[in-house]
């Protein structure tokens, strides 16, 4: 039982709870890191992709709106 617990666990971690901050980790930083953060940022994506495609339907990819200055 202990065994099917601990799977449950990282299962749920490894599809949703990592994805899903992930994500929010991405959307803070996307315009403002660096180049090797960026890199480490696709490798995460490739490394977590079954989650976050998982969580895609519930998530708005669209950019953030533009300030334009008058």
């Amino acid at each position: 039982m202990l065994i099917a617990l601990l799977y449950l666990i990282l299962g749920g971690a490894y599809l949703l709870v990592v994805p899903l901050l992930l994500f929010f980790y991405m959307q803070k930083r996307w315009y403002t890191c660096g180049s090797f953060e960026r890199g480490f940022m696709y490798f995460l994506v490739f490394f977590f992709f079954p989650g976050l495609l998982l969580l895609a339907p519930f998530i708005n990819y669209r950019p953030q709106r533009r300030q334009i200055e008058a």
